[in-house]
């Protein structure tokens, strides 16, 4: 089958369908409630001929997998993307975030970008290769999985599933404008906390002050100077002290104060190696003043992750986008993790990231992805799926 006959085998009408009907199940994460999801995906692939079956995660959590089978003579390809979203926030939407409102050539909700209608176009691509009784060789493997907005449990159960075919590469349908990325940064999450002594504001030598001890940390961890090479799609790391919480009156001494951290990283950074340097910048403070009392917990730590740009994958995904695109895909660099950052370093699979939604729409009020981009986009996945297990 030829790369421009795919497009006339997607069923659009069905693929706005989907989209519109998964948005409408609330799957916010925390809590997540990823199940009632993972099996509307889950009647939807078994009504179009695919293998299907669910793996529970906790109480009202799941995976969804479907499979395309293949004549066995290849390693499967895995697309994957995320069932959870992120709350809609306080800000009120144009459309209600539940309601996968359709409007001229947009679909609004709370996932929409993030990432539910790449999914639906992973489902309706495959869905289309089954009717055409398309012959792979090598299973293609959908897989929806729970809780990557959070700590990618769904990403690691996915890791040890025994019913899962052997891998051979891994497509990510996350937010990219159709665009092809290889390569994502990694993220380091800290929680800091300082602890001191209270005592009356007027007394304040009578207290340890602990914002005042946070306040010395955070300079000398704004300063922090991080060993990196410039990476050519990633650039450099950041650091952002993202919240922080301290005290508990104005006429009160804080015992107590917080912060969170969010650092990105790119490949070649050591997060062992940070975590030792900021650690060792509270032992000299406490040097100082044996009164400093300061820890430091990671909350979230994932690897930045990359595909060589040279690679196999890669090439196969520019030739199938000039096809179905008409236009060059230059790879890309993203600053988001995916759960690429727990499948490629426990496996060391080649990974690609590209979907219909946009990066700059995730996580926003009136959230919405583009039908003809969200068309566009299971139309690579089908093609993109039979040249690779060709």
């Amino acid at each position: 089958m030829r790369i421009g006959e795919i497009g006339a085998l997607i069923d659009q009408d069905e693929l706005v369908r989907l989209t519109a009907e998964s948005l409408r199940i609330n799957t916010v994460n925390p809590p997540g409630n990823e199940r009632p999801l993972a099996e509307f995906f889950a009647e939807k692939m078994e009504e179009l001929g695919l293998d299907v079956y669910l793996r529970p995660i906790g109480e009202n959590r799941a995976n969804v997998v479907g499979i395309l089978r293949g004549n066995g003579k290849k390693k499967a390809l895995l697309y994957n993307g995320h069932l959870d979203t992120v709350p809609p926030g306080d800000v009120r939407w144009e459309h209600d975030p539940f309601s996968g409102a359709i409007v001229g050539n947009r679909i609004y909700g709370r996932g929409a970008s993030d990432m539910k209608s790449g999914l639906a176009a992973m489902i309706i691509a495959a869905a289309a290769l089954k009717r055409a009784n398309v012959e792979l060789a090598g299973d293609l493997v959908i897989a929806g999985t729970a809780g990557e907005e959070v700590d990618s449990v769904g990403a690691k159960a996915l890791l040890g599933d025994e019913k899962l075919p052997a891998i051979g590469a891994i497509l990510i349908g996350e937010p990219s404008g159709n665009e092809l990325y290889i390569a994502e940064k990694g993220a380091l999450w800290l929680r800091v906390v300082a602890l001191g002594k209270t005592a009356h504001g007027s007394m304040p030598d009578t207290g340890v002050n602990a914002i005042l001890h946070m306040k010395e940390f955070m300079d000398q961890l704004c300063s922090y100077e991080f060993k990196f090479q410039n990476h050519p799609l990633l650039g450099a790391p950041t650091l952002n002290i993202g919240t922080i919480k301290g005290g508990i009156k104005t006429n009160v001494v804080p015992d107590r104060c917080e912060i969170t951290v969010d650092i990105r990283t790119v490949p070649g950074m050591n997060h062992k190696e940070i975590m030792e340097d900021l650690r060792s910048i509270v032992e000299k403070m406490k040097e100082k003043n044996p009164d400093v009392d300061i820890s430091i917990m990671v909350e979230n730590d994932r690897p930045s992750v990359e595909t060589d740009e040279g690679h196999e994958l890669v090439k196969l995904a520019q030739k199938v986008g000039e096809k179905v695109f008409g236009r060059e895909l230059v790879p890309g660099g993203v600053n988001y993790y995916t759960d690429g950052a727990v499948f490629v370093p426990e496996t060391g699979l080649p990974m690609v990231i590209l979907g219909p939604g946009e990066a700059r729409l995730a996580h926003q009020p009136n959230e919405y992805v583009e039908i003809d981009k969200l068309i566009k986009a299971a139309e690579f996945y089908g093609a993109f799926a039979v040249e690779y297990l060709m």
